[in-house]
């Protein structure tokens, strides 16, 4: 008689391809979440900008209704490639990568208008990036 017990290598790809999959709805999820704010910081940013403080001797100078403007829109791209990650979308995770940077850099630059949310949203974007990097990855 012979039983047929799967071996513990058997488990291990599937394993795998579960930890890359639940990276990637953390990725799908954090950045829906890094749009949505960044949406609402657009608009903040547009409607009142008296709502941010303006650093004087600050090398990077913008007009903050034009950082409303930028957050809107890079909000609401990042919104619509977190869904397209939802779908396992290749060129949402591509995507995912690149606006999660573009959202590193934007909040970088804004760092002296709303400092602690400045380093909260790259945080955020980081963890990101290394979803999308690492859970796309096949270590066999």
């Amino acid at each position: 008689m012979t039983a047929t017990h799967p071996t513990h290598g058997a488990h291990a790809p599937s394993a795998k391809r579960e930890w890359a999959g639940g990276l990637t709805v953390f990725a799908a999820v954090t950045l829906m979440l890094v749009g949505v704010l960044d949406i609402f910081r657009g608009i903040m940013g547009i409607a009142e900008d008296d709502v941010f403080v303006a650093t004087q001797n600050y090398v990077f100078k913008f007009d903050l209704t034009a950082w409303g403007w930028t957050h809107l829109v890079l909000g609401a791209i990042a919104v619509l490639v977190g869904l397209g990650l939802g779908r396992g979308a290749l060129w949402a995770r591509v995507s995912g990568v690149v606006i999660a940077g573009l959202v590193v850099i934007a909040n970088f630059l804004s760092l002296p208008y709303y400092p602690v949310w400045s380093v909260v949203m790259i945080a955020f974007s980081g963890f990101v990036i290394w979803a999308l990097c690492l859970g796309g990855r096949s270590r066999t």
